[in-house]
């Protein structure tokens, strides 16, 4: 079984893909780490982020085996991977290593922006998961000071609505929900609610 969950930043998605794994048994890919890794490569040597053949070459670095999430999920990383990722030959770049990895026997759970669009289409259920901004940001600012990340809700807030835009209005891939994705919106849920509407939609599938 492939399930692909996509959505916008601090929507729940993640959580939910990587509970879903586990719980299904089958690996789990937050497809967005990739471009994670692909910024905190050119950021570590110092290179400007709008460098597309710089991003090109940090593409082609990225792998599987070397995606932390606890290191990729600092907060700058977070417009560092967005600016990438808006870069048609970055995504081109990424596409096989991701295909590969939803069709791997078993099945696997990604998530991310474009996983029922344009990774895998064919994907046995797609869910799309979204949240007010308002929300999104307070969790997310929870969750960066839990880390003891120095920042304010205003700031997550303002990051979370530039990355919205840049990640709707890019050329390539833009964020959208696939036409034959269930729809999940988790404002007013906690995230057992969430699970709970997850499992649902794939018992219905």
């Amino acid at each position: 079984m492939i399930v692909t969950i996509d959505g916008p930043a601090a929507s729940g998605k993640g959580t939910l893909a990587r509970r879903l794994g586990e719980h299904l048994n089958i690996p789990h890919l937050d497809t967005g780490l990739l471009y994670r890794s692909v910024g905190e490569i050119m950021l570590r040597a110092g290179l400007p982020l709008d460098d597309v053949e710089a991003a090109v070459r940090a593409a082609s670095e990225v792998n599987l085996a070397d995606l932390d999430r606890d290191r990729l999920a600092a907060a700058g990383l977070g417009d560092a991977a967005s600016r990438v990722a808006a870069m048609p030959r970055v995504r081109a770049a990424l596409l096989k290593l991701q295909q590969d990895f939803a069709r791997r026997p078993g099945g696997a759970v990604l998530d991310g922006r474009d996983t029922g669009t344009v990774i895998a289409p064919e994907a046995d259920v797609k869910l799309f998961v979204t949240a007010t901004p308002e929300v999104r940001a307070k969790r997310r600012f929870h969750e960066l000071a839990g880390r003891g990340e120095a920042t304010t809700y205003e700031q997550v807030l303002a990051d979370i609505l530039r990355r919205d835009a840049r990640d709707a209005e890019r050329a390539v891939a833009p964020l959208k929900p696939a036409p034959d994705a269930a729809l999940l919106d988790t404002t007013l849920l906690d995230i057992e609610a969430a699970f709970r509407e997850v499992l649902n939609i794939v018992r219905r599938a």
